[in-house]
């Protein structure tokens, strides 16, 4: 009976041999799947840190583009046009396009709208 038990003993050790081999691995893939995630999560965040430094940078060439579009124009800075007199302006122009269209549909043969 002793041999019989050594070779049960003997078939017992090689399956938990195989089973721990077979641990090793798995373990081996998920410590490589685990360095993949790693590596392009860091990728990513300088990708992303890029991406904001573009906009930062965009955003501060337009800003100053705009500033000296309103320089050129004469809306901002000194002796430009206040914002007042640009409104009026914009509400006169509406006003006169409006009285236009009234005496164009006049003098057409047209009855005013009432």
């Amino acid at each position: 009976m002793s041999s019989s038990n050594a070779r049960v003993e003997d078939t017992y050790e090689i399956q938990n041999d195989q089973r721990l081999d077979d641990l090793h691995s798995k373990i081996r893939t998920l410590r490589g799947v685990t360095t993949d995630i790693h590596d392009d999560v860091e990728r990513q965040n300088l990708t992303l840190d890029d991406a904001g430094n573009v906009f930062s940078s965009f955003g501060a060439t337009l800003s100053q583009s705009s500033r000296r579009a309103g320089q050129a124009f004469g809306l901002t800075g000194h002796g430009g046009v206040r914002q007042s007199r640009i409104i009026l302006y914009i509400v006169g122009g509406v006003v006169g396009l409006w009285f236009m269209y009234k005496l164009s549909s006049f003098g057409l043969g047209g009855s005013p709208a009432q």
